[in-house]
This record gives structure tokens, C-alpha cells and sequence, in this order.
């Protein structure tokens, strides 16, 4: 069975080509224009993925060795995004599913970082916690069983991953931050400053108030000494963030005695996150993945392994062109994908 996935959901122009579980090609293109601006801007993201939908298919299915007739059906991140980055990806994936006559699988966004593990690791156990942690999202979720799903933590404000690139921004170290911070506070001092960590009692996450405390703390010192510390500032801002994270994580862990763990989303790629998980995961015997870099960011492998892994577990005869399919940007991961 031949799965094209197809990824809009901010500024990513994403398609992938699985064949029977294993990605055969994944063509992105990553929008450059939004690094002026600090941030993403959706309209122009909206636009350019109009723009660049037809040269990433075409590539995506020249690196798989394929032919659009081939397909079998296709799946479509619909939401949650940018509602007008998800109405491109929608339309454009409804429009070939119809001019092929395939069924077209919904796949939320969040689902789909969660199976970027499986692209890999085809056995994993259950039940398992999941990390999921991006640029727009922090969620700590319990899986008992394949597609369903147990939120039992979120950000409050901040995802870590905003705050990371917004911290990157205070420092002038530009946008995207995660790589660029990631490195920094590999050549620092953690315990240079000791900035706060939120929400200790409880399974959610904060990172507004860490956000605060690094602004304060460049706004108190003057410009040299923050340019001769940027490493030192940065691993100790990098090191609230990572404990954080793997506080709760570990927390959820024992409460819902799991034996396996997941990273998944763009900051799951971060060297620290990873080093701390997999200590914690040796040292306790529980089996610990994450995804290849590649896979971590946005893009169209996971949502081809999505739909191929929904398609094996409902059946093709389980989804049609659907024409009533739209983009829903707020969508949440319910009980039962």
C-alpha cells in the first residue's frame, strides 16, 4: 500500500511517500521569509505554500520512484495550525484525491508527532507517556493502547518551544532559536544563573514566568556582560527548561506506571532533553524513544505513517474523498483518534 502525506500546518511545504510502513522520500520546503520578522506570518505562509504545493509534490514522488497514479490513498494534516497554512494543505490534498479517485485520511498534527517514533521503531510498547514539545505545543499524554490518548499535562502559557525562540530573540540570537540555544549552552555554565522553574506540584507546564525572569535579568546587566555570558546565560536558561520538562515527565511516568517513554515535536531534537530522558530512562529500566532530527520538525513522513497506521487499524473502507473535511486549527487530540 502507497500513503502520500501531506503537511501544512505553519511554515512547513511538506509531502512524504510511504509504501507499506517505510518512507520511501520526504520533500520539504522550509519558508526562509518569516526570519525577518521573528515569527511565522500566515498569511504569507499561507501563500507560499500555495506556491510551492505542486514542485514539492513532483520531487517528493520522483525521490520515491512513483507515479501519482500509484497512490492509494492520502493523508492530510487538518488541524491544529494556521487555519489558512491547513486550508492549502487540505484543499490541495482533496483536489488529488479526487482527480485519482483515493480516500483521504484526516490526521491530526499532534497524532502525527507522536508517530514520527513508529517511523523507526516499528515495535514500540505500550502503554507509554509521551513528551510532546514544540514551538506551539507541551503536552504530556498517556497512550494505553494505539489511538488512544490521555492528556494529563499542558502548558498553561508558553510552549517550551516558544519560549525558547522568544528567549533567543531577547538575546539577539535570531529566529528560530532551539538549534542556536542548544549549541550555546553546550560550551556553558548551567549553574551561571538560577532562573525559576513553574508549576512544581503539578503535572502542567509554565514557562511564562522564565520568559519574565530572562528579560529582567538582560534588562540588569549591561550589554558586554551579557554579549561575554551568552553561553553561560543560555545553558542556564536551557537547563529550567529541560527540568521542566523532565520533572513532569518522569512524575507521569511513575503515576501511570509506564515502561516506555516518548519524545516527540521539534524541541524533542534538543541534545539535553535527550541526555536527561535517556539517564533517567537507564537508570529506572524503561525503554526510551525519540524520532531521527529530521523527523522532529514539521513534516509529511509522520502524517503518511499516521494515516497508514489508521488505515491498518480501521481499514481503507473506513475513509472516502471527503469533501466535508475541512481545517479545524484549534483541533484537539480527543480520547479516541
Amino acid at each position: 500500500m502507497i500513503v502520500l502525506g501531506i503537511e501544512s500546518s505553519c511554515d512547513d511545504t511538506s509531502v512524504s511517500v510511504l509504501e507499506d510502513g517505510n518512507i520511501l522520500s520526504v520533500a520539504t520546503n522550509t519558508q526562509l521569509e518569516h526570519i525577518g520578522f521573528g515569527g511565522v506570518i500566515p498569511e504569507i505562509a499561507s501563500r507560499e505554500h500555495l506556491r510551492f504545493f505542486p514542485a514539492v509534490l513532483e520531487k517528493a514522488l520522483k525521490d520515491a520512484g512513483k507515479k501519482p497514479e500509484e497512490i492509494d490513498a492520502i493523508g492530510v494534516t487538518y488541524g491544529p495550525g494556521l487555519v489558512g497554512c491547513l486550508l492549502v494543505g487540505v484543499n490541495f490534498a482533496k483536489g488529488l484525491a479526487f482527480s485519482l479517485s483515493v480516500p483521504v485520511v484526516p490526521v491530526n498534527h499532534i497524532e502525527a508527532h507522536i508517530s514520527a517514533n513508529f517511523i523507526e521503531h516499528h515495535d514500540i510498547k505500550y502503554p507509554f507517556v509521551v513528551l510532546v514539545v514544540s514551538g506551539g505545543h507541551t503536552e504530556l499524554i498517556f497512550v494505553p493502547e494505539y489511538g488512544v490518548y490521555e492528556l494529563i499535562g499542558k502548558t498553561r502559557d508558553d510552549a517550551a518551544g516558544e519560549c525558547i525562540d522568544k528567549v533567543s530573540k531577547m538575546l539577539g540570537l535570531g529566529f528560530p532559536g532551539g538549534r542556536i540555544i542548544d549549541e550555546l549552552a553546550a560550551k556553558g555554565e548551567k549553574d551561571f544563573v538560577n532562573f525559576p522553574r513553574g508549576m512544581r506540584n503539578s503535572l502542567d507546564f509554565s514557562f511564562s514566568g522564565l520568559k519574565t525572569a530572562v528579560k529582567y535579568y538582560i534588562e540588569k546587566h549591561d550589554p558586554e556582560f551579557i554579549r561575554s555570558n551568552i553561553s553561560n546565560i543560555a545553558a542556564s536558561f536551557l537547563e529550567s527548561v529541560t527540568d521542566s520538562l523532565t520533572e513532569k515527565l518522569f512524575r507521569a511516568v511513575k503515576k501511570h506506571k509506564a515502561k516506555t517513554v516518548l519524545l516527540a515535536g521539534g524541541v524533542s531534537a534538543n541534545s539535553l532533553l535527550r541526555k536527561k530522558v535517556s539517564e533517567f530512562s537507564v537508570k529506572k529500566g524503561i525503554t526510551f524513544h525519540y524520532p531521527h532530527p529530521k523527523y522532529c520538525t514539521d513534516n509529511a513522513a509522520m502524517v503518511a505513517m499516521t494515516a497508514y497506521k489508521k488505515i491498518m487499524k480501521h481499514g481503507i473502507g473506513s475513509y472516502s474523498l471527503t469533501s466535508e473535511l475541512d481545517a479545524v486549527p484549534f483541533l484537539k487530540l480527543s480520547e479516541k483518534n
